[in-house]
């Protein structure tokens, strides 16, 4: 900008400026008006996992918080500078990895509802009214006693004819339990694959089962867990599934119509 131009036009700047903020909080305001677009983030929050979820009405939830601070910056580029509201927040277990975040979370908004191990339970619908369906597939029994990671709270979301399943650190114990259950609920669109991509979690049969168009991978680059695990990618290619990964896209952003789903 030329400084004595401005300084002769202080007026004509000012006004400029105002005209410019004024429509930056039209269009801010206008991306939160209700609408019939769900989206759902997969944060970039390095060797963790962290899932922001906008319904159509604007109805928000968080699963799981990532390791530190760094979910505070991620949900700050999504959401509107006033937004001080989460509508269901899940802690999917109780490991750093995921519930590290969640304390500044709840420091900086106010929380709607929260679900964890111990109050999850397979059955359980957060109807948002307005397309949007989230329910809980897993734990189906008292978890309190079990490893963290095979307590993992395990929930489908469905929009008209799009779906996601996020899975927690659930390993594959966890995943026959699921395939016992009902193997046909999992068949689902998007596959947060389990344990950032570990070995542990994905087996052959629950990945055929689930047939995922797209599977994520939630981890850090050049982590020390070697996450993902090549026996892990391997099985994802064989069910066909286009592999998408934090660690190379950084947030991973899916919208859909109910009809279309789109990696944005």
């Amino acid at each position: 900008m030329n400084f004595k131009w401005a300084r002769e036009h202080i007026k004509e700047v000012v006004i400029g400026v105002l005209i410019l903020s004024t429509i930056l909080v039209w269009f801010a305001l206008w991306q939160r008006m209700p609408g019939n677009t769900l989206r759902v983030y997969f944060l970039d929050v390095g060797q963790g996992d962290s899932i922001l979820i906008d319904t159509p009405s604007r109805k928000q939830v968080l699963i799981d918080g990532g390791r530190n601070r760094k979910v505070l910056s991620e949900m700050g580029k999504i959401l509107p500078f006033n937004d001080r509201y989460v509508d269901v927040v899940i802690e999917t277990h109780p490991d750093a990895d995921h519930v590290g975040g969640l304390v500044a979370v709840y420091e900086r908004y106010e929380i709607g509802a929260r679900l964890d191990q111990n109050t999850a339970r397979r059955g359980q619908v957060i109807n948002f009214g307005d397309g949007a369906v989230l329910t809980i597939l897993f734990p189906d029994r008292d978890v309190s006693n079990w490893e963290t990671n095979d307590g993992s709270v395990v929930a489908r979301l469905d929009y008209r004819e799009s779906s996601f399943l996020f899975t927690g650190d659930a390993p594959i114990r966890t995943e026959n339990i699921l395939l016992n259950l009902d193997a046909k609920v999992l068949d689902t669109d998007v596959l947060k694959a389990g344990h950032h991509g570990s070995r542990t979690s994905t087996s052959l049969m629950f990945a055929e089962a689930v047939s995922p168009e797209y599977a994520i991978i939630s981890a850090g680059k050049d982590n020390t867990y070697g996450h993902p695990h090549q026996e892990v990618l391997n099985i994802l290619n064989r069910v066909g599934a286009k592999i998408v990964s934090t660690i190379d896209l950084g947030t991973i952003k899916f919208e859909t119509d109910g009809k279309v789903l789109e990696l944005k």
